[in-house]
């Protein structure tokens, strides 16, 4: 069994907390290509829907896999599966906590699944799932 993950037992868990930002939504249209009108102020298209612009969903997956790679584990690793519901949308000035959990770990494979939840300032929960990551061995 790798030493990497030894350090890691089911249970543990870590959270990040990010606001985001205008130019958080901006950056992330700029790098996707993704200039939906639902993200910016000055477009019509979120009044349909929401009180203020959404952002986008990236940037809220984002900060999950901030939380896999400072926290838990905080070692090399990739993601290898997500499942994630979407239950409430993220505003520009909300404040988002991700919190991971780990819910079960392979030896073998070096595989650890964790449960994800993210809310935001109000308690509201905007994001819930699982995702999978590949703990990269210490002597690769």
């Amino acid at each position: 069994m790798d030493e990497a993950i030894q350090q890691l037992w089911i249970g543990q868990s870590a959270c990040l907390t990010r606001t985001f930002t205008e130019l958080d939504v901006k950056k992330c249209s700029e790098l996707t290509g993704d200039y939906s009108p639902v993200y910016f102020a000055d477009q019509e298209a979120w009044k349909r829907l929401y009180a203020k612009p959404i952002v986008p969903g990236l940037l809220t997956e984002g900060l999950i896999t901030q939380v896999v790679s400072r926290k838990l584990p905080g070692c090399p690793c990739l993601l290898l599966q997500k499942e994630l519901i979407f239950c409430h949308p993220v505003h520009v000035g909300d404040e988002i906590t991700a919190h991971l959990e780990i819910i079960d770990i392979h030896n073998e494979r070096n595989w650890v699944t964790q449960k994800v939840n993210c809310y935001n300032q109000h308690g509201d929960e905007v994001v819930k799932g699982q995702i999978i990551i590949f703990v990269i061995p210490n002597g690769a």
